[in-house]
């Protein structure tokens, strides 16, 4: 029996391999209950085009100190951000990696500011 983590990690790489098929270049997302993290990696997954999290300094005061990043708000200011940073590294069209999380909340959030900001998905 898979508890609920190893179903989650099951559904990802579903994904990641359908991803990696392609070749895209993928917007991945992490979630804790603290912090909401969005990555940009290369098509061929093994590079880093662009990151951001509500763990960073300048995000974390930005949102009003500790304990603001685990909601829907700063799961949409972290998609703007990713964007913006996508964008500069000359990313347009990208593939969303939810990681096997389901599209609600804050992993739908995170997706539609990054929509909304210029990423194409």
């Amino acid at each position: 029996m898979l508890d609920k983590k190893q179903q989650r990690l099951r559904r990802a790489r579903q994904t990641r391999v359908r991803i990696a098929q392609q070749g895209a270049v993928r917007l991945t997302v992490h979630r804790t209950n603290l912090n909401i993290y969005a990555t940009v990696i290369s098509g061929c997954g093994t590079k880093v085009l662009a990151s951001a999290s509500t763990a960073e300094k300048e995000v974390r005061e930005a949102l009003g100190g500790e304990g603001k990043g685990g909601n829907a708000a700063a799961a949409a200011a972290i998609g703007k951000r990713i964007a913006e940073k996508a964008k500069a590294a000359g990313v347009e069209k990208v593939a969303f990696d939810r990681a096997g999380y389901a599209y609600h909340g804050r992993v739908k959030a995170l997706a539609e500011a990054a929509r909304e900001a210029g990423l194409q998905f």
